[in-house]
C-alpha cells in the first residue's frame, strides 16, 4: 500500500530507485514511477500481481545468461579466427615453399628495380 509506506516511497524517491507501486483509487501515484494500477487491499489481486512480475524477472535472467553464452561464443571465435591464418596468409605461405612469388609482389619488385637504375626522365615507374 502506497499511502501506508510514504516513508519508504520518499526515501527511494531521494537516492534515485526507480519505486514500482500497486496504487488503488485512494492513492496518490505522483511519486511512484511505475504505477500498477489494481486493488492493494485485495491478497489475489497482489498474488496475481507479483506472480507475473516473477515470471518476467525469470525471463530477463534467462535472457541475459543466454546473451552472455552468445558473447563468450563469439570472443571465444574470435580468438580462434585470430589463431588461425586467414585462406589468403595461406595461400602466400604456401607459395613462398614452392619459391612462388605472387604477382602482386613480382610488380613491386621490378618496379623497385627499375626505379634504382632509370632516370626521371627516362622512365615514369608509377605508369
Amino acid at each position: 500500500d502506497v499511502m501506508k509506506e510514504q516513508i519508504a516511497v520518499k526515501e527511494a524517491n531521494r537516492l534515485g530507485i526507480p519505486v514500482f507501486g500497486i496504487v488503488d483509487t485512494n492513492s496518490d501515484p505522483t511519486n511512484i514511477d511505475f504505477v500498477i494500477p489494481a486493488n492493494d487491499d485485495a491478497a489475489k489481486a497482489v498474488d496475481l500481481i507479483l506472480t507475473y512480475v516473477c515470471d518476467a524477472i525469470k525471463e530477463g535472467l534467462d535472457e541475459r545468461k543466454v546473451e552472455k553464452a552468445d558473447a563468450a561464443a563469439a570472443e571465444e571465435n574470435e580468438e580462434q579466427e585470430e589463431k588461425t591464418p586467414s585462406r589468403r596468409e595461406r595461400k602466400s605461405k604456401a607459395l613462398k615453399k614452392e619459391g612462388i612469388i605472387p604477382k602482386e609482389d613480382k610488380e613491386a619488385m621490378n618496379a623497385a628495380v627499375v626505379s634504382r637504375y632509370a632516370k626521371d626522365e627516362d622512365v615514369d615507374v608509377d605508369e
